[in-house]
């Protein structure tokens, strides 16, 4: 059946998968949820349940609402309610951040989007509390969708690979330094137009995507705890085999253990040089064990 075709498709992807198409699932998952739901209430002309389950998810400019659902600060960056939003988003996600995950792989991901959605909604909250223009419309501001998150992973890519070099339609090779740079003055000459809160958690999240990898090319990895923190939790749920295995030959068990060790700490070692220095300074022989390591 196609339908069980797709659905096996998508756990493949999910199950397998790196974390860049991990989260656009579940951005898309969070997306026809929502847009069933309100279907379900169009239809039984009764959208009270569907607007309360959104105002309780979508990031308030009120201090005082953020209080009572402070959840909303992690929600909101997995929230969208137009096709053409979430598709634009994702495609963004999509393109920055597999070039992230070339130079500095795949755990950093999670921790860098929800460290760009926490500065996002950080400097929304703060120029709707604080800047005069903003202010009369504090209580009834509320804002949604990951492009916060996606403009960190935007100006980390850019960061840490300046040069490397995107194919535009209508315009040719461009390199990426200069895609984030005008996607981000071109918002912020928007403000005034429309969607100022939106534009303005897009600084947030490009503050934080530049300076994690200022920070991490200096050799302090501010997102680290977040790292820590979810790959304790990934351990909580990886089956435990019951089954006891008797090697008869105990050197051959340690040694593979021994390579195993080496080899990820050989990843490590590559991953922090590319990192400082960017990945052109990696020496032909390590980048050649990047690609098959990556391979296993």
């Amino acid at each position: 059946m196609l339908t069980g075709s797709i659905t096996n498709d998508i756990k493949h992807q999910f199950r397998y998968g790196n974390m860049v198409m991990k989260l656009i699932f579940v951005n898309l998952g969070v997306f026809l949820f929502f847009g069933i739901l309100y279907l379900i209430t169009f239809l039984f002309q009764n959208n009270t349940f569907y607007n309360l389950l959104l105002s309780k998810v979508e990031m308030p400019a009120s201090l005082n609402t953020l209080l009572h659902q402070p959840w909303s600060m992690f929600t909101y960056m997995f929230l969208h309610t137009g096709f053409f939003h979430v598709l634009f988003n994702m495609l963004w996600f999509y393109w920055f951040g597999e070039i992230f995950v070339l130079y500095l792989g795949d755990k950093k991901i999670l921790p860098l989007y929800l460290l760009g959605g926490i500065t996002g909604a950080v400097i929304y909250i703060l120029a709707f509390n604080f800047v005069p223009v903003f202010k009369p419309a504090t209580d009834v501001s509320m804002m949604l969708g990951a492009s916060a998150s996606i403009f960190a992973i935007v100006f980390a890519a850019a960061t840490l690979a300046p040069d490397y070099e995107i194919q535009l339609m209508f315009i040719g090779i461009v390199r990426i330094k200069y895609v984030a740079v005008f996607s981000l003055l071109l918002d912020v000459i928007n403000i005034p137009y429309g969607n100022a809160g939106g534009y303005i958690a897009h600084v947030g999240g490009a503050l934080s995507g530049y300076f994690y990898i200022k920070a991490l090319q200096g050799g302090f990895d501010f997102a680290s705890p977040l790292t820590k923190f979810f790959d304790g939790f990934a351990n909580l749920f990886k089956p435990k085999s019951n089954i006891k295995v008797t090697y008869k030959n105990e050197a051959r068990k340690s040694e593979a253990t021994s390579r195993s060790k080496n080899e990820q700490q050989r990843v490590d070692e590559i991953l922090d040089k590319i990192a400082r220095s960017g990945y052109d300074s990696l020496t032909k022989e390590e980048k050649d064990f990047l690609f098959n390591y990556s391979k296993k």
